[in-house]
């Protein structure tokens, strides 16, 4: 009669994981240990089942154990070897894919959190700044145009340019603060060509105040004009994303 190999004697196949090994391990010494005082207990069975466990329940002799199976069987048994193989490829493979997703799901998260963090500390107040700017401008117009020459009506224009002014540096300031999310590119793109435009439309009604050339008035609501309709824009890109 052919004496039993390792595998055998636990009842398992050669292509078993350690995880298996462990579980046909404690089931048979339960099965015939000699303290178990069932029929079956069997000092010489439980012998050999610790000599098989010490062997393939360490992974480094188990390999060595296979080698010399593979020298010492019949072909048959390097299939059984070579399937193991192929099932341990395709175990390590699974851990890959589902390191890949975790992976994933991590660049997700943190593309989200980076979205959401923009929204809240870039786009929000760059875009409460500008209405500050410009929604007042056409009632500060109406207001000075009581007459254009008169002191006090020039102050709070010149003061409502000059507050403007430090929503502007605030806006500019905060849009170089971080960077922008990729898909919030076109927004990123739309506030910083407002933001020029209402630098530039600043500039133009300053000369006015200095000048009293309505023609720079002219200019600087038709850059606001164009300020307004980038906001507008990076609004509606802004909103197709939520």
């Amino acid at each position: 009669m052919t004496e039993e190999n390792h595998y055998q004697i636990l009842g398992i196949s050669q292509q078993a994981s350690q995880t298996q090994i462990k579980l046909a391990y404690r089931s048979l010494v339960k099965q015939f240990h000699p303290d178990s005082q069932t029929t079956e207990a069997n000092h010489d069975k439980i012998v050999s089942i610790n000599a098989a466990y010490e062997v393939l329940g360490d992974p480094q002799k188990r390999r060595t154990y296979d080698r010399q199976l593979l020298r010492s069987n019949p072909p048959g048994i390097r299939e059984v070897t070579v399937s193991r193989d192929v099932y341990a490829q395709r175990e390590k493979r699974a851990v890959q894919v589902q390191q890949e997703y975790a992976r994933h799901r991590a660049n997700e998260r943190q593309a989200e959190l980076q979205f959401e963090r923009w929204l809240q500390q870039v786009y929000k107040p760059i875009n409460q700044w500008l209405s500050l700017i410009l929604e007042p401008l056409d009632q500060q117009i109406e207001a000075l145009a009581g007459d254009p020459f008169d002191e006090e009506l020039m102050r709070d224009f010149q003061r409502y340019l000059s507050i403007s002014r430090q929503y502007l540096i605030k806006a500019r300031l905060c849009l170089h603060h971080q960077p922008n999310p990729s898909k919030l590119a076109r927004t990123a793109a739309n506030l910083y060509y407002c933001l020029n435009q209402v630098g530039d439309g600043l500039d133009e009604l300053d000369i006015f105040t200095q000048t009293y050339c309505e023609r720079y008035l002219h200019n600087g609501q038709e850059l606001f004009k164009i300020a307004r309709g980038l906001q507008l824009e990076a609004n509606s890109v802004v909103a197709n994303w939520l």
